[in-house]
């Protein structure tokens, strides 16, 4: 166990959180998009998009070994990010005649993109972030200190 590990759970979060956050603000910034692939010749809106984490499984002996002796491995080894996904829920219809993708009964199909779902996420990744900040911070300062311990 290095002194580091720490240090790199946080940083594997942060990178994590940050990509959670462009992934809202791509989000958002796509919530009007009406053109975002080509399908079958078709334009189709802009699907949402989500990221999906899981736990970062390091497989060194000594984590082999521990499982094996039915110990727990105490601290973790961080997050990563495993796939971006798509939100297959589907489009919102709105009534726009005069629109240039209307259908012949004057709907339009709008991203699936919600607003509130997406700030809420926002929020989410913020404080995750911070939060992880604040233990990077912590455990700086602990490694400071215990250099001054040997002066």
């Amino acid at each position: 166990m290095s002194i580091f590990n720490g240090m790199n759970t946080s940083a594997s979060a942060l990178t994590s959180q940050r990509l959670r956050m462009d992934v809202v603000s791509a989000n958002m910034s796509n919530a009007d998009s009406t053109r975002g692939r080509m399908v079958d010749g078709e334009w189709e809106p802009y699907r949402r998009k989500m990221v999906v984490m899981e736990p970062n499984q390091k497989s060194s002996f000594t984590s082999h070994l521990s499982r094996a002796m039915g110990r727990s491995g105490g601290t973790g080894d961080g997050v990563k990010i495993r796939e971006v996904i798509e939100d297959e829920t589907p489009f919102r219809q709105v009534y726009q005649p005069d629109h240039p993708d209307a259908n012949e009964d004057g709907y339009v199909e709008m991203p699936n993109v919600d607003p509130l779902k997406e700030m809420i996420d926002l929020m989410s990744a913020t404080r995750s972030y911070e939060a992880n900040v604040t233990v990077l911070d912590g455990h700086k300062n602990m490694l400071l200190k215990a250099l001054e311990i040997g002066r």
